[in-house]
């Protein structure tokens, strides 16, 4: 089984859990998937199977979108409300003051990873110092928010909404933590709902339940195509002749394809034949179009 399985995550899953969960219902040995979520975060987990899982490194597109609860007036150590409570503080914010701060927000930003992440520092987990009661330092990270809007907000119990369109790498935990400071109160994430990753919508997702139902009566009709991690890419079909040579390595004369005189140094291609089949990945390099990556 190759290509891609679109999961929504649930609660008290990690994404390791439902990579074993698939790779048993799957009996497939090479799996992964493209961004992990926190146990307590639902939403869009895509799932690589086989060969797909040899696009990991080079997905062209991993920006997110989210949609995530709020509420100002508490603070944890985990800077969501699963967390140890380390302050709590009454909070006076207006939707207003929350609109005109959220523009400091949006754009390329700094955000420094919150100790209660995966990221590696000194070869160990930041969560692995976190749980240890360690506080180590941590270099900002330069990340890209899109699109930042409040859906709601509710005055009287300080709690709201927000969506947000991002970049890999984003901690919405962190934005949120941020945001309060900058209107001088302390806040918490109290839920997240990933609704888009990699280009897949959460309406495209099925449980790990759904999943196991489906594999039992013999319907594989979920899987994704490889192909579809690459869609951002433009594609261009090859003759019989070419595409024999090229999925054996063999580089094509861009003048002998359809990218004569519009193809860019270094551009990668979907390479496809005659019949729609997807081959393998593509890119120009001077004046041929060589094998970039072959599932």
């Amino acid at each position: 089984m190759n290509g891609v399985i679109l999961i929504r995550k649930e609660k008290d899953f990690t994404s390791f859990d439902v990579v074993a969960v698939v790779r048993k219902l799957t009996g497939q040995k090479k799996v992964g998937h493209t961004g992990t979520l926190d146990p307590n975060a639902t939403g869009v987990l895509p799932v690589l199977l086989g060969t797909a899982t040899k696009a990991q490194d080079i997905i062209p597109c991993h920006d997110k979108k989210y949609r995530a609860d709020f509420r100002f007036g508490i603070a944890t150590d985990t800077l969501d409300i699963w967390g140890e409570v380390l302050e709590q503080k009454p909070a006076n914010v207006t939707a207003d003051e929350i609109e005109k701060t959220l523009r400091c927000f949006r754009g390329e930003i700094e955000q420094l990873p919150p100790m209660y992440s995966a990221v590696s520092v000194g070869g160990k987990r930041l969560y692995q110092y976190a749980r240890e009661g360690k506080e180590v330092e941590r270099r900002p990270r330069r990340v890209t928010i899109y699109s930042l809007e409040l859906l709601s907000f509710d005055e009287s119990t300080q709690s709201g909404t927000l969506d947000i369109y991002c970049s890999n790498g984003t901690y919405i935990r962190t934005i949120i933590d941020d945001l309060a400071h900058a209107l001088g109160t302390v806040g918490v994430m109290t839920d997240l709902v990933r609704y888009e990753a990699c280009g897949y919508p959460l309406d495209e997702c099925m449980t790990l339940d759904e999943l196991r139902q489906r594999i039992d009566s013999d319907d594989t009709s979920f899987l994704h195509s490889v192909e579809s991690i690459f869609m951002t890419y433009d594609e261009v079909v090859v003759s019989d002749k070419q595409a024999h040579r090229f999925v054996n390595g063999n580089p094509l004369d861009i003048v002998r394809t359809p990218l004569r005189g519009r193809a860019e140094d270094k551009k990668i291609f979907r390479v496809k034949d005659r019949q729609g089949a997807f081959l393998s990945l593509g890119i120009i390099d001077g004046e041929v179009l060589k094998l970039y990556k072959h599932f």
